[in-house]
């Protein structure tokens, strides 16, 4: 249902799943083996994977917290795509790279829930794009000691408020990694 004209594919977007992001995580192991379910239910589908990895001073490009998590493994052929904002979209060739591959729904998991994930979900449908959360393939520190809600409270909150989420000729919604299924998506 995307409103991009001639994008039918679907790809899965792995935001921040760096080191240095998810070190702290909520429910970090978890949701890296719920990512990695995806990832290769994606690979044996022949749907694309994109990895999303986001260069900032504390998180310098090249080192060993900018690196993705050693339980996941890109392949060469998988496109890489580097962001310095929360959007992965902005100031990104994300857009160019989906469009060559002809996609126009992505499935999307990563880090941080409250940062990249959410803003990547609004630059989504805000560009055209249908979006789909892995509800259980997404994670947040814990800024509760700074007034912020537990992480928990923000995963939860994410699902919730994504899954109702309407916009003109879009779809989205929320689904476990279980229940991915990509021949829903052709």
């Amino acid at each position: 249902m995307t409103t991009l004209s001639n994008r039918p594919n679907t790809a899965v977007l792995v935001i921040d799943v760096q080191n240095g992001v998810v070190a702290s995580g909520h429910n970090r192991d978890d949701v890296v083996a719920n990512i990695n379910q995806v990832v290769t239910k994606a690979r044996a589908a022949e749907v694309p994977v994109v990895w999303i990895q986001h260069d900032a001073e504390d998180l310098p490009k090249g080192s060993e917290k900018w690196q993705i998590v050693p339980e996941l493994a890109p392949t060469d052929q998988e496109p890489k795509i580097e962001k310095q904002y929360g959007d992965s979209f902005e100031a990104t060739n994300l857009d160019t790279v989906l469009a060559g591959l002809g996609v126009g729904s992505l499935v999307i998991t990563g880090a941080q829930t409250d940062a990249c994930v959410r803003s990547t979900l609004h630059g989504a449908v805000a560009r055209g794009y249908d979006a789909l959360l892995v509800g259980d393939a997404h994670t947040t520190d814990d800024y509760s000691q700074y007034g912020m809600p537990a992480a928990d409270k923000v995963i939860a909150h994410t699902n919730m408020y994504w899954q109702y989420q309407t916009a003109p000729g879009r779809s989205m919604g929320v689904v476990t990694a279980d229940e991915v299924d990509f021949k829903a998506h052709e």
